[in-house]
């Protein structure tokens, strides 16, 4: 007997953990990544095999690339769908309805989570408090990490519930904005990793790029700006950078982000002047 009421106790032991073991599970959150990509064939590799232990469903939303970009998609699992790009706001948020579960990490195709966020998310998935969850972002310039300039640790949210927000900001710098009254967030361990620029040429010719959108988004708002305006904003910008933010520590490199960006910056508010004088 006094075996038998043993094997008893033990029996439903196990069956209370095999019961709280499979609660654990069921309350385990499914999360969607979603990406956005044009001719990205030399990143979205990485980023794909960077998420394969935290993704439940991953969606590619693709602006029509003419390289591999589709090809190594699909090998890699993801799903791949073609939409006309309208500005990079709009991409995300159709993007967003796309995926399969409300819950989303949002990455661009030159992005990858390090092992350290990783845990953290899947932490987060057994354990969801939380509208949204912030992160750092450390940029690769042209092999080097960038620590300094201002673009560290350039704090991103980018894991929230999708039915709590919408992307939002001025393009080409989307943010993502929690719109729920009360909404919380809740900033995780570990970086995601920027892969940006392989080039400094590449470097300049987003600035041309970005600058260009940028101006005619401020356009449309309609902003207007004085004719001292692109120097003194490309100014300030430098100084904040250089400066105030540390960049000369970066070395040549920090040197050439901030004099790049503070070019960027004349040419949004000279672009945006020619715009309006036209």
């Amino acid at each position: 007997m006094r075996g038998e009421n043993t094997f008893e106790r033990n029996t439903q032991l196990i069956g209370q953990e095999k019961h709280y073991t499979f609660a654990a599970v069921m309350s385990s959150i499914q999360l969607s990544v979603v990406i956005i990509t044009f001719n990205e064939e030399r990143n979205i590799g990485r980023c794909l095999d960077a998420v394969r232990s935290i993704a439940d469903d991953v969606v590619v939303v693709d602006s029509f690339s003419t390289d591999r970009t589709e090809e190594i998609c699909r090998e890699k699992g993801a799903r791949f769908i073609s939409h006309v790009f309208e500005g990079h706001i709009e991409q995300k948020n159709w993007a967003i309805k796309q995926a399969k579960f409300p819950y989303i990490l949002s990455l661009d195709a030159d992005e990858a989570p390090d092992d350290v966020l990783c845990r953290s998310i899947l932490e987060v998935k057994k354990n969801w408090t939380h509208a949204g969850y912030t992160m750092n972002r450390l940029t690769n310039y042209c092999g080097q990490w960038i620590r300094h300039c201002g673009w560290y640790p350039d704090t991103k949210l980018r894991l929230w519930d999708s039915r709590k927000g919408a992307w939002g900001g001025i393009n080409p710098h989307d943010k993502y904005e929690l719109h729920e009254i009360g909404a919380t967030e809740k900033k995780l361990m570990g970086d995601i990793l920027h892969y940006s620029y392989y080039s400094v040429e590449e470097h300049y010719k987003q600035a041309d790029k970005f600058s260009t959108i940028a101006a005619k988004a401020l356009y449309a708002q309609g902003k207007k700006v004085g004719a001292w305006v692109p120097v003194l904003k490309a100014t300030a910008k430098f100084i904040r950078n250089y400066f105030l933010k540390t960049g000369f520590l970066d070395g040549r490199y920090g040197w050439i982000i901030c004099r790049i960006t503070a070019y960027e910056t004349w040419q949004k508010y000279t672009k945006l002047r020619q715009l309006n004088q036209a």
